[in-house]
């Protein structure tokens, strides 16, 4: 039994430098072939058809390993914030008023997207609508200024914070960056035909990815840094009606709606009168017509003398 161990002993170490020699000749015609695309992505990389994901993302922009949520900062500390507001101010001129906040809004540094006008009309001296996009950081004194052009009466705020949004499209354009440039450089080593054909693709497919995100990122950017206020500018006549806080107040609304209706009374009659007379003029028409029909009947009926007398 010893003497067949140790006559298969020299067998067995020869099998055991024969295998360590295959494994040694494999690694390093894996090592020669490494320069070129494989047709396989690297480890990280996301898949051709598989868009990016902000659950695979890290806070840096880079892919991680659990890919956990993203915390938002405190309050204060770099939050995003997207603020849009309404205003009704009353004025003498509104048209003049709309141009003094145009002039406001583009001195601090903001612009106007949009602006109404209408003409003034009988006693209404006209209106305007504007659509201001102001700096966040100096939105308030703003606000006080175009108080200043007359009196204020509705403003409304509102805030949205955007803080999560904007840190996941950070991170999901991060990843794009980084996976564009992995494919840029496999595509410069690419040999193969269809290789460089399907690199193309992918890279065309995340370019577009990587763009559309960059849009969205610039959009958040815009409506947080400039804060978007509608500034409406009436005149007295069309002024919000105000609740009466006194007696007094209580009796000036009521005696200018009485004066208003009387207004509007006689405005109506002044419209009706043509009306009335021509209707007038028709039914006197109609009337004489009638009596002058009655009493030639009248006339022509025969009388009880005239009656012939009646047989014996």
């Amino acid at each position: 039994m010893t003497r067949t161990r140790l006559a298969l002993a020299p067998l067995a170490a020869l099998s055991a430098a024969l295998l360590l020699a295959g494994c040694s000749a494999g690694a390093e015609s894996g090592s020669d072939a490494g320069g070129g695309w494989s047709g396989e992505f690297e480890p990280g990389m996301p898949a051709p058809d598989t868009p990016v994901d902000d659950r695979d993302l890290g806070s840096d922009g880079s892919a991680g390993d659990e890919g956990g949520p993203i915390s938002a900062p405190a309050p204060g500390d770099g939050r995003q914030v997207i603020t849009t507001g309404w205003m009704y101010v009353t004025v003498e001129a509104p048209l003049e008023a709309a141009a003094e906040a145009a002039r406001i809004t583009e001195r601090v540094g903001g612009r106007v997207d949009g602006r109404t006008e209408y003409a003034p009309h009988n006693e209404d001296a006209g209106g305007a609508e504007l659509v201001l996009r102001i700096p966040s950081e100096v939105l308030q004194p703003t606000i006080d200024e175009l108080k200043a052009l007359g009196e204020l009466e509705e403003l409304s705020l509102s805030a949205s914070d955007v803080t999560r949004e904007v840190q996941d499209l950070d991170a999901r354009i991060g990843a794009l960056e980084a996976s564009l440039d992995r494919l840029l450089a496999l595509l410069v080593q690419a040999d193969d035909i269809e290789d460089l054909i399907t690199l193309e693709s992918v890279v065309a497919d995340r370019q577009g990815q990587l763009e559309s995100l960059q849009a969205q990122r610039r959009s958040l950017a815009d409506r947080v840094s400039l804060s978007t206020l509608t500034l409406t500018l009436g005149s007295e006549a069309v002024a919000p009606p105000t609740e009466p806080g006194t007696f007094l107040d209580g009796l000036r609304q009521g005696w200018d709606a009485l004066v208003t209706f009387g207004s509007a009374a006689l405005v109506l009659a002044g419209i009706m009168l043509p009306w009335l007379a021509v209707l007038g003029v028709i039914a006197a028409i109609v009337w004489v017509s009638v009596r002058s029909v009655r009493r030639r009947r009248g006339s022509r009926a025969p009388s009880a003398e005239d009656a012939p007398a009646p047989l014996p």
